[in-house]
């Protein structure tokens, strides 16, 4: 602030700060800051943060460390859908996955229909993008902080409030022929598992059934599976095995005369050895030839 010639007159230094940049907005921890509006006439925006996934004790296929984005803070209203479509602007998306708090991968079970599974948390979840190049990571997080992503436009329309709610009430009824297929599909790949299942057990019986002095033949896997727990028929076995052992140590020492002969017999034997070690002590004592006294 300064003052003018003019008695009682003031202007204001003008500011050098600007208010827009076309820059990346990087905070502490390394994420970047991505605005994201609703609608492209939005005043509001809503704010994304991004970085490169970079979790070295993960060893998944399905998030590679150089071509996958970590995405927190992703709003309610955004579907894997939407989100794939949000990104494709930086390269080809490859695969989109939400949830509801950062985690290690974990292995897809049998794959379930929307009838069947629990109903879904509504929140802010989590998402990790997997681009097809390494590209698309660089691109994202060089992206303009003062260049929003708009999530509803024209071609790709999403609906909220009452139109939503319109819309999850008519897909919430369940069409007999449709659920009668989704229920037909599902018991025959239970069917396919359980004859798998039967199938390596059976196989596995095999590979660790006895010979006749007992032994049993142990394969090693595949490099890098992790060891298979016992089967039943294997725990049976080893069962049967130890009960043998134990009745022939019964018939053994049935009578307690025997038992005391079996420990007299091993006393005599544990003193004989120990006058041979002094015997054998005593002659190394005198075949030594350095005297010092």
């Amino acid at each position: 602030m300064f003052t003018s010639g003019v008695k009682g007159q003031t202007k204001m230094a003008p500011s050098k700060k600007k208010h827009a940049s076309s820059q990346p907005c990087i905070i502490p921890g390394g994420f970047t800051v991505l605005s994201l509006q609703f609608r492209s006439d939005s005043a509001a925006q809503h704010k994304l943060y991004v970085k490169e996934h970079k979790v070295r004790a993960e060893k998944s296929s399905r998030r590679p460390l150089d071509r996958t984005l970590f995405v927190l803070n992703i709003p309610p209203y955004c579907s894997e859908a939407v989100v794939k479509e949000l990104f494709s602007q930086f390269d080809c998306v490859q695969s989109v996955e939400l949830r509801d708090h950062p985690g290690s991968f974990q292995e897809p079970g049998p794959k379930l229909s929307r009838f069947f599974k629990p109903a879904e948390k509504k929140g802010f979840k989590v998402g990790y993008i997997v681009f097809q190049n390494s590209s698309g990571v660089t691109a994202a997080k060089s992206h303009p902080y003062n260049a929003p992503l708009v999530v509803c436009t024209e071609q790709r329309p999403v609906r909220t409030g009452v139109q939503k709610w319109i819309q999850q009430y008519t897909e919430s009824f369940i069409q007999p022929d449709k659920l009668q297929q989704i229920v037909d599909s599902f018991m025959e790949d239970y069917d396919k598992r359980k004859e798998q299942e039967e199938e390596r057990q059976r196989k596995e019986a095999e590979q660790q059934q006895e010979d006749e002095e007992g032994w049993v033949k142990v394969t090693r896997g595949h490099k890098g599976t992790k060891a298979r727990p016992h089967s039943e028929a294997a725990n049976k076995r080893a069962l049967q095995k130890e009960m043998r052992k134990k009745k022939r140590k019964e018939l053994m020492n049935f009578y307690t005369w025997q038992h005391r002969n079996t420990q007299k017999e091993h006393i005599a034997e544990l003193r004989k050895k120990f006058e041979e070690d002094k015997q054998r002590i005593a002659l190394l004592r005198a075949q030594r030839k350095f005297r010092p006294y």
